[in-house]
């Protein structure tokens, strides 16, 4: 079998081979204690996943990506005005705990930096744009992020949040893997031996993907238990934002009439939020755990499903066959 069908069987069967890495991560996480520690190897996991993702995406296109004003303009739109007026409706849904709100408020209104690209690459969405954006993404929810909360829940809980897991996560999960698939596609245009390893490595992106839900599902599962009516009480708000943020982010793409590949990642965008880098933040807030983490995974587990199901409707939008 050669490589290209071998990675056509895989993005074939990728969706079961999801479902698959998280039943299996549920399993783990019920059968084998001391799962939870495996929460240190998430980030390196999501490093190597955007690192095989970005080698599929032509990096040499990225400055001309980022000049596209009306694409970032849309972004920064859906994920800083239309979401927080969404989350400001679903917000008097959540329970009144203000420790629960600020959990869900933290993973709500901050926009994915990582794995937002691979789901939007699967999704034939316009990846490129959006990896162009990454930057502009996290420096203004980094700023907007603490006015957000003192607006929705005051001062004191605004000021809790730092900007450390913020600069951490850009360097780590986009600033290396970014800057190592670069140097394999500098490599690849230039010698016969970098185009082969480029090549293998175009295997990987499925795979990987489904070990970094694996151990994403095994890490976090044991929080849930400890929460269990937060956990109960956040689904249907999460399961409302999930069903509403990608039509939001797309109406957004067709008021600035930007192309369907493009309007598919602005939707992939404004429906996948940034749990992974939000999480370490959490963990350092004083009295937070394990309410503060539980109700975090929560929408991890949610949004997993619900790429699933987007990597399925997404790239019917703007087609004859929707």
């Amino acid at each position: 079998m050669t490589v290209s069908t071998t990675r056509d069987v895989l993005e074939r069967y990728q969706v079961a081979l999801y479902f698959l890495a998280v039943f299996l991560g549920v399993v783990t996480a019920m059968l084998v204690t001391g799962t939870a520690s495996w929460e240190i190897v998430i980030n390196p996991a999501l490093g190597v996943m955007l690192f095989v993702t970005f080698l599929q995406i032509p990096l040499a296109e990225l400055g001309q990506a980022f000049r596209n004003a009306r694409f970032l303009m849309a972004l920064l739109v859906t994920n800083f005005v239309a979401v927080p007026a969404l989350v400001a409706l679903l917000i008097p849904f959540a329970p009144a705990d203000g420790m629960i709100r600020l959990g869900l408020l933290m993973v709500l209104l901050c926009p994915c930096i990582d794995w937002v690209v691979t789901f939007t690459q699967m999704g034939r969405g316009d990846a490129t744009l959006l990896l162009a954006s990454t930057p502009a993404l996290l420096v203004v929810q980094m700023v907007a992020l603490p006015v957000w909360l003192a607006l929705f829940l005051g001062d004191g809980m605004s000021q809790m949040v730092q900007e450390g897991p913020f600069l951490h996560a850009f360097l780590w999960l986009i600033a290396v893997p970014l800057g190592l698939a670069w140097l394999v596609q500098l490599w690849a245009r230039r010698r016969s031996s970098g185009q082969h390893v480029a090549t293998a490595l175009g295997l990987f992106p499925v795979p990987v993907t489904a070990i970094v839900l694996f151990i994403v599902i095994a890490s976090m599962v044991p929080h849930l238990g400890q929460a269990t009516s937060a956990v109960l009480n956040v689904v249907p708000v999460y399961g409302a934002f999930a069903l509403l943020a990608p039509g939001l982010g797309w109406g957004i793409s067709r008021l600035f009439r930007l192309e369907a590949p493009a309007g598919r990642a602005i939707a992939f965008s404004g429906a996948t939020r940034n749990s992974l880098v939000v999480l370490p933040l959490a963990l350092a807030i004083p009295g937070g755990a394990p309410l503060l983490p539980a109700v975090i995974v929560t929408q991890t587990l949610v949004e997993l499903v619900a790429e699933l199901l987007f990597i399925q409707v997404m790239p019917r939008l703007g087609s004859s066959r929707l």
